[in-house]
């Protein structure tokens, strides 16, 4: 159910902010290992995710809300699967391209709306589920990397590390979804952005928790160069932040699956800066791909309106 306008200005801008989000962690991704890449997403978050709240509670005075008993563990849940989802995103990059790898983790439009079936009773219409279908198609489309493929070479080509890897992050990222939208239900307030604004400033602190604790233990030495690398990691924090509180703002007011399929306009924004930021060369058929979503998105919209 809708229960807000907002979620749609909220998913087209925490496309934008995620793909440039992205596309920095690369670089950082470069110069970092794994765990200690996806720990900055956390790490220089946390201000930012701090002082949007407290932003929040300026401009809108008043005492914060009362939380149910499953909140914490709704967060948790929620910020362990985007951590897991981070690090199989990262590791299809090291395989494939800054796009191709994205394209992969795309398919978490058509989990997430499985998954949200089965576990939320989210239902959506049969023009939403053709849009879901033509999503995917699309980015399937965009995960050849220009080269013409038939069918057996297609099918040969998701069991590459890479597609094995984005695919996974597209199921952790739907997880994370399902976690995320109960811990917004789990806030006592009927402002969205408020109840994502909260679910968001604790969540990046546990996962900090995690993934750091995690690096600390097995990679000890790791440590010392995320705090090194601060002026692009802050970067990743801040975007991350931004990014995450307007996921989580479209999560709070409609369906995990809606949200998801329409947040594939991130697509867009990927190839944007696949092709300006990290100089990668756009094929025609990754083009084509791009159509396939736009109309995907479309079509989600008409099913949804």
């Amino acid at each position: 159910m809708i229960t807000s306008p907002i979620w749609l200005p909220a998913t087209l801008v925490a496309g934008a902010m995620q793909a440039w989000r992205t596309a920095v962690q690369r670089r950082v991704s470069d110069s970092l290992s794994l765990n200690g890449a996806g720990l900055v997403r956390y790490l220089y978050g946390i201000p930012f995710a701090l002082v949007l709240l407290a932003a929040d509670r300026l401009l809108f005075p008043g005492a914060l809300p009362a939380l149910q008993a499953a909140f914490l563990l709704f967060c948790a849940a929620g910020g362990l699967a985007q951590i897991i989802a981070t690090n199989l995103l990262i590791s299809a990059f090291r395989y494939r391209n800054f796009v191709v790898g994205t394209a992969y983790s795309k398919t978490e439009a058509v989990q997430g709306a499985i998954l949200s079936f089965f576990l939320l009773g989210e239902n959506l219409s049969p023009l939403s589920w053709g849009g879901i279908g033509c999503g995917v198609a699309g980015v399937m489309l965009l995960s050849t990397g220009g080269r013409k493929m038939g069918p057996m070479d297609f099918l040969r080509a998701l069991g590459q590390p890479a597609a094995v890897a984005g695919i996974a992050s597209g199921f952790f990222f739907a997880l994370t979804a399902i976690g995320i939208r109960r811990a917004t239900q789990a806030v006592d307030t009927p402002d969205p952005v408020l109840a994502a604004l909260i679910v968001l400033a604790v969540t990046m602190p546990m996962q900090t928790v995690l993934q750091g604790g995690w690096l600390l233990v097995r990679e000890p030495g790791e440590m010392r160069r995320v705090f090194t690398s601060w002026r692009v990691s802050g970067q990743v924090g801040l975007l991350s932040a931004l990014g995450s509180a307007c996921w989580f703002t479209g999560f709070a007011t409609a369906p995990v699956a809606l949200v998801r399929i329409v947040g594939q306009v991130e697509v867009a924004f990927t190839m944007a800066f696949g092709h300006f930021y990290l100089r990668e060369q756009m094929q025609r058929s990754e083009a084509a791909g791009l159509l396939l979503v736009a109309a995907g998105v479309v079509l989600a919209l008409a099913g949804a309106l």
